[in-house]
């Protein structure tokens, strides 16, 4: 055979295989890497599992701050909570007294369910703004009748 034939043969080879190749490629589904998550020491993490159910994870530099506060009669027992900026927050309010209450803290996003007498509830949160926060009962005058309490974060 002559060189020019072998040679065109090859080169022929060559780009139909690559066009071929090339089709070939564009055909199949493109797996694209997932998205990047950053996190940080305050950022809750949504984590899966197996029964696809998602859970809030907080991360924190220290342990949880837990209080028990119960509500009674238009008061708070404590009335008066302090915790630092960054902590985990953990508030187990109590109902007494006969009647429906809650635990509202606004700034934070924070509310338990309307609870019956001696039925509680948990709360968490992470207290990430500085200063003094009203917590209140929502039922009916019970603020306006004085149930208000004060979290302070330092």
């Amino acid at each position: 055979m002559n060189k020019g034939v072998i040679i065109g043969i090859v080169i022929a080879v060559l780009v139909l295989g690559g066009i071929g190749g090339g089709l070939y490629m564009a055909s199949q589904p493109k797996i694209l890497p997932g998205p990047t998550v950053e996190t940080n020491s305050t950022m809750p993490v949504p984590k899966t599992t197996g029964s696809d159910v998602v859970e809030k994870v907080v991360e924190n530099n220290g342990p949880v701050k837990e209080f028990t506060v119960t509500g009674s009669s238009f008061k708070f027992s404590p009335n008066t909570i302090t915790v630092k900026k960054g902590d985990t927050v953990r508030v187990n309010f109590k109902s007494s007294g006969g009647t429906l209450h809650n635990f509202v803290i606004d700034e934070f996003d924070v509310a338990t369910s309307q609870l019956g007498d001696e039925e509680t509830e948990e709360v968490e949160f992470v207290a990430d703004k500085s200063g003094t926060f009203e917590y209140y009962c929502s039922m009916g005058n019970h603020r306006a009748m004085g149930m208000v309490g004060k979290l302070v974060v330092e």
